[in-house]
């Protein structure tokens, strides 16, 4: 790693063996060393942009004492990380539309797969977009989906 001040004197070459930076890499660190935090996070999300970069870099401080704490930390993060989402069994079917014209054809389906009574189902229909019934399986959901695009509902699964 190279050491250095802001004076070109007493720059260290006892980690690498390099010749001390042009006066144009000194005059740059001067001057991004006189940037005010706004300036600095600007220029950072610049440059990242300009190299192609997605993700930014992550930056942790460490007080003395919670190397522990740190390292379980990350060993956490990362293992969060790989690790994958378990897959969604229940689901949610909302509708959010209708056909006005078969109002009475959706009534009559919400009510084959639901236990509301006719006013209960008109009132739902009533409020669309709205939450049709929860908890129900995938294979159970794509087919009551199915049946109510065949009635003239707009219902998705959520």
């Amino acid at each position: 790693m190279l050491k250095f001040s802001s004076e070109i004197g007493t720059f260290d070459l006892t980690q690498e063996h390099r010749s001390p930076p042009s006066d144009r890499v000194w005059r740059l660190v001067d001057e991004i060393s006189g940037l005010t935090l706004v300036e600095a996070a600007e220029l950072s999300s610049i440059m990242m942009r300009k190299l192609g970069m997605k993700e930014k870099l992550v930056v942790g401080v460490m007080k003395p004492g919670t190397a522990g704490v740190a390292g379980a930390a990350m060993k956490t993060a990362a293992a969060a990380k790989e690790e994958k989402k378990p897959e969604k069994t229940a689901f949610e079917l909302k509708m959010e539309s209708f056909d006005a014209a078969s109002k009475l054809k959706v009534i009559k389906e919400i009510r084959s797969f639901t236990d509301l009574g006719l006013k209960e189902a008109k009132d739902l229909v009533e409020k669309v977009p709205a939450i049709l019934k929860k908890g129900v399986s995938k294979e159970e959901a794509e087919k009551i989906i199915e049946k109510m695009k065949a009635v003239g509902a707009n219902v998705i699964m959520e």
